[in-house]
Parts: structure tokens; sequence; C-alpha cells
């Protein structure tokens, strides 16, 4: 009980300083849109240079995830292909890292930091009727374990009933990972990277013609 105290105190303790340290992270996302108001995701680029959106693209997802995978936008004969980006999971951002962003509102950072998750994005760039349309998916999932850590349970008991117990030296002391349970999506990340794309893109003017390509419809 009073490890479960002096963790929730330490994390309170560090909330304003993690909140200090991301304020300036989020300096040039504010153009994008006010405060408090979603962005549309996916969001629509007015931009015709694939090759402009696509390095914005991935720059802006790289800045919080490593990238595994990308699926760069193409010209195949006379028709845009779409582009895809996958990255690596990775555990979530605590509050004893505020120079990481990947947790993107306080309730998931304060998340990560008691329990055992991580992330992945996935972000498709299609090609539309004057410009792009970039949709951004992060995905949470929780680990799932033997037992919980430090706990006893399940550990070797010796039985007085006239079993037979064989102690094996190499029994395990630590849990074990099961698998990962999937938590759905992380709206609040999304919009943070959606809010970057957003930016990146504001000062950009769309051309006057878009290049005379076919944009498959499906």
């Amino acid at each position: 009980m009073n490890r479960i105290l002096w963790q929730f105190a330490l994390t309170a303790a560090l909330a304003a300083g993690a909140a200090g340290c991301s304020h300036h992270a989020h300096l040039r996302h504010a153009a994008a849109a006010p405060p408090g108001q979603a962005i549309g995701n996916p969001l629509f680029i007015p931009i015709a240079d694939h090759e402009i959106v696509w390095d914005q693209v991935v720059d802006e997802v790289d800045d919080y995830f490593k990238i595994s995978r990308e699926e760069r936008v193409r010209v195949v004969g006379n028709v845009l292909t779409e582009g895809r980006v996958e990255t690596y999971p990775i555990a979530g951002a605590t509050f004893l890292e505020p120079w990481r962003k990947d947790s993107a509102a306080p309730y998931e950072r304060m998340f990560s930091t008691l329990q055992s998750v991580r992330r992945h994005a996935v972000v498709r760039v299609a090609p539309a009727e004057g410009g792009y349309s970039v949709e951004v998916a992060v995905f949470k999932e929780l680990e799932d374990v033997s037992r919980p850590e430090h706990s006893t349970v399940g550990e070797t008991v010796l039985r007085h009933d006239g079993s037979l117990v064989r102690v094996e030296l190499d029994a395990e002391t630590t849990p074990v990972t099961l698998g990962w349970i999937p938590q759905g999506r992380d709206a609040a990340m999304e919009q943070r990277i959606i809010s970057g794309l957003s930016a990146r893109f504001a000062g950009l003017q769309p051309p006057a013609a878009v290049p005379n390509f076919r944009v498959p419809h499906p």
C-alpha cells in the first residue's frame, strides 16, 4: 500500500514539471487549431506535390515514433498510389520522461507511468481531388503478464498431501509477458500528430493547378 501511495505522490509532484516541458513542444502546433477544437482526421492537404507531402508526413511521425516501414506515394503509369507509414511499438512515455512526446494527454502519461503500455501508429496518405487525405491511427496496447510484479502468487509452494513436487532450479522469478491486450485507439495522440501536420502545411500555398494525375476511386 505504501508503494502505491509513494507512486501517486511522485507522479503528482512531477506533473507540474512535465506540463511545463511539454508546453514548449506544443508551441508550433498552436497555429493549427484553436485550443480545445479538434481537427478532422483524415486531414485534407491541398498540396499537389506528393514528394513534399510525403516528406512532411514522415518527418512529423518520426518526432513521436520510430518508423518500421514506408510505402511512398508513387506515380504508376498515370495513377497515384496510396502511401502508408507504419511504426514500431514503443513503451508509453511516463512522468519520469518529460522529453518524450508519445503520451499526449496527462491521463495517458499517468496511465503509462502506472501500467505497462505501448503504442504504435499507422498513417495513410491517399490521393484526393486537389490534394491528399492523411489519416492517422494510433493504437494502444496493455501488457498481459502471468502475474503481478513482486507477487508471490504462482511461485513454487511445498505441498504436504503426499504429491510429488519437482523443484526447478531455473523457475521464473519475474512475470512473463503473455501478450498485449488491445486498448483501442489513442485519440489524443492522433490529434497531436494531425495538429502538427496542419501547422506544417498552414504556410504552404496550394499550387494554381494540380498535375494531371488520375486519382483512383474506391
